[in-house]
C-alpha cells in the first residue's frame, strides 16, 4: 500500500476535495407525453419505452 512521505497541506487537501462535486441527474423528454424521464428507462407517467407500451400505467 502506498503511504505519503510528507503531510499534505490544508490548501492542497481542500483544493483536491473541492473537485468532488455532485452532478444533477440528466433527464430526457418522453417521446409520447413529453414529461421528463431517466434516459434508457421506461416513462413512469405513460409507461412507454422506445415508442411502444411496456408498462401498465
Amino acid at each position: 500500500m502506498a503511504v505519503p512521505k510528507r503531510k499534505m497541506s490544508r490548501s492542497n487537501t481542500r483544493s483536491r476535495r473541492a473537485n468532488w462535486k455532485a452532478t444533477a441527474v440528466t433527464t430526457a423528454a418522453c417521446s409520447q407525453c413529453k414529461s421528463p424521464k431517466l434516459p434508457h428507462a421506461a416513462c413512469p407517467v405513460c409507461g412507454t419505452y422506445n415508442g411502444r407500451q411496456v408498462l401498465e400505467v
